[in-house]
């Protein structure tokens, strides 16, 4: 039996299919080319390289952060309108 070739061009056109929202098991069905090489060439030309990885693992940890900054914020400033309804009773 003999090994196939793939040109990288082939390779990308269906990792870009894969990514437009066709199925591994789709893509192999219809090209003839095995899950696992599909598989390995996601790895190899995804748009999810490493790099953008750690980008996206930074983002998702300053989001975490502003997130808990907003929820203090809006905790103090719920405990201050208390105490501007409580101080604004207590005058009259």
């Amino acid at each position: 039996m003999t090994k196939k070739v793939y040109t990288t061009e082939f390779k990308q056109t269906l990792v870009s299919l894969y990514e437009s929202g066709k199925t591994v098991s789709e893509l192999s069905e219809e090209f003839e080319v095995s899950l696992a090489s599909i598989n390995r060439w996601k790895r190899l030309y995804g748009s999810t390289s490493s790099a953008s990885v750690s980008a996206i693992n930074e983002d998702k940890k300053r989001i975490k952060d502003l997130e808990k900054k907003l929820k203090d914020a809006e905790l103090e400033r719920d405990i201050l309108k208390k105490a501007v309804d409580i101080f604004s009773k207590s005058g009259r």
